[in-house]
């Protein structure tokens, strides 16, 4: 809803066509104006903290082992210092489940507040690589007076120093993200040793280099606007109840310029009219709104948030400020532009739960419940026994069956095991291991080998018989495994 439509004009022109595009398909570039005030310096300072988390987690280690990991070409993921394999791929599955369901919940509540307060890509371009801008070509009047000089020695020399230094931040970044693939270690061996020896992961450093600096130096607000996939879902995830940047058009309609009058009106309280001083009202009664377009000049993806809730809008709250200053200069309430839902400015009702946010919320419990449970069912050492297809069972001179098995040991432990198969069900029985070797699996790693089962022919059936198995390192049971021991029919 907008103000058009409150007037009864249809109003929706804004929406044929993204504010980034004119009207004969050429991009429009983007000159935001620098924001200041208090939700500024909040998102400032929370940008800071998770900057330094981004940074500091690769650094991270725990017994020697990466905290976070995600090493997709080894198949080796370690998160929060838990190690993960392929076999472990059903809780990430439910994980990515969880998390869009969160997402979901997250929107339907709260809007895109995540795309302006800590997504990576916002806060890298917006606390770092426009606050770098800023510094070199000045605020936005400078930057299109500076765009629209001729090339000088000083326009050359800014505009190599901005980019230099956009470089080098995207090579910065280029380290940090690939170390959350193949560890800080090979980062660091890649950076220092000769290039013939890491030639893959150089060519990549490059490649994520010019990808970074081309996002940040080129395409800037065109990833949010008509990239990122979560913008474009965020139009079936919204209704009234959303909570999202919004302009009160109630209060701030009619919009228009302040005009000083020689009488004094008496105070008429109206929905139009509240908060205003009306010794400084026009001689048409207009809304707070004051029309200085300060919403627009410091919005990063250039739109006018009084035209309601668009799709290009991150939620960056920076029009919020801009706005609130505004009519602190005019002595009207701040909070024309705010965060509130549609049902929050025409009824004045904020209501966080609703059936839809409850309905996400149990989905998202319940799937949090059987990540919980499934994840404390998941033993630090799997072991998997196959028996030996094509070989019958063989009897010994002792009385006992035996049996081959091939058996698979994973551990997803930073410790090293030397292991001990014992038969729990039945209880009499002993292991022959081929070679003669203990079981020994290294840390994050995984071990195979053959083992004979002997078990007393009067313990068993003709035909198959379920065998218990138990896996020790020393006295301790790590974990145990079903198979099936094969004795002929009697």
């Amino acid at each position: 809803m907008n103000p058009e439509e409150i007037k009864g004009q249809p109003g929706e022109e804004f929406r044929d066509r993204i504010s980034t595009v004119d009207k004969t398909g050429k991009r429009v570039w983007i000159y935001p104006k620098k924001p200041s005030g208090k939700f500024t310096n909040y998102r400032t300072w929370l940008s800071y903290l998770l900057l330094l988390i981004l940074f500091g987690l690769p650094f991270i280690k725990v017994n020697g082992e990466p905290w976070i990991l995600l090493n997709i070409l080894e198949r080796n993921f370690i998160l929060f210092g838990f190690h993960f394999g392929p076999q472990d791929f059903y809780l990430f599955a439910i994980a990515m489940l969880i998390l869009m369901v969160f997402i979901i919940l997250f929107t339907v509540i709260f809007g895109r507040l995540f795309c302006g307060w800590i997504c990576p890509q916002t806060i890298f371009m917006e606390m770092v690589f426009r606050k770098i801008e800023y510094t070199i070509d000045g605020d936005y009047n400078a930057q299109k007076r500076l765009d629209a000089a001729p090339w000088t020695g000083s326009k050359i020399a800014k505009r190599i120093l901005k980019h230099v230094i956009f470089f080098a931040i995207s090579v910065l970044i280029a380290n940090i993200f690939l170390a959350y693939f193949i560890g800080i270690d090979q980062v660091r061996n890649i950076i220092s040793d000769p290039v013939s020896m890491h030639m893959t992961g150089f060519i990549a450093m490059i490649i994520f280099s010019f990808v970074f600096y081309l996002v940040f130096a080129k395409l800037r607000e065109q990833v949010c606007t008509t990239i990122c996939p979560y913008g474009r879902l965020q139009g079936v995830m919204l209704d009234n109840k959303s909570l999202v940047v919004a302009y009160d058009f109630v209060r701030g309609e009619p919009r228009g310029k302040i005009q000083k009058v020689k009488t004094v009106a008496l105070p008429v309280v109206t929905a139009q009219n509240v908060g205003t001083d009306n010794s400084l009202a026009s001689e048409n009664k207009t809304g707070d709104c004051v029309d200085c377009k300060l919403c627009i000049h410091v919005c990063p993806t250039g739109i006018d948030i009084r035209n309601g809730t668009q799709l290009e809008c991150v939620n960056c709250t920076a029009c919020m400020d801009a706005c609130d200053e505004v009519m602190a200069k005019v002595n009207r309430p701040s909070g024309l532009i705010r965060i509130d839902s549609i049902d929050g400015i025409t009824k004045g009702e904020r209501k966080l739960l609703n059936p839809r946010s409850i309905a996400y919320s149990v989905v998202l419990l319940l799937l949090i419940g059987i990540e919980v449970v499934l994840f404390s069912l998941r033993s630090d050492v799997q072991v998997l026994f196959l028996r030996t297809g094509g070989l019958l069972a063989q009897e010994n001179p002792d009385g006992t069956l035996s049996n081959l098995y091939n058996y698979q040991l994973i551990n997803k432990t930073p410790e090293t095991y030397d292991l001990e198969f014992r038969l729990l069900e039945p209880e009499t029985g002993t292991f022959e291991v081929v070679g003669g070797k203990t079981p020994h699996v290294d840390k994050n790693g995984k071990s195979e080998g053959a083992v004979f089962i002997r078990i007393p022919k009067a313990k068993l059936e003709g035909g198959k018989n379920k065998v218990v198995i138990g896996i020790y390192s020393g006295d301790k049971l790590i974990t145990k495994t079903n198979t099936t021991f094969f004795a002929p029919l009697k």
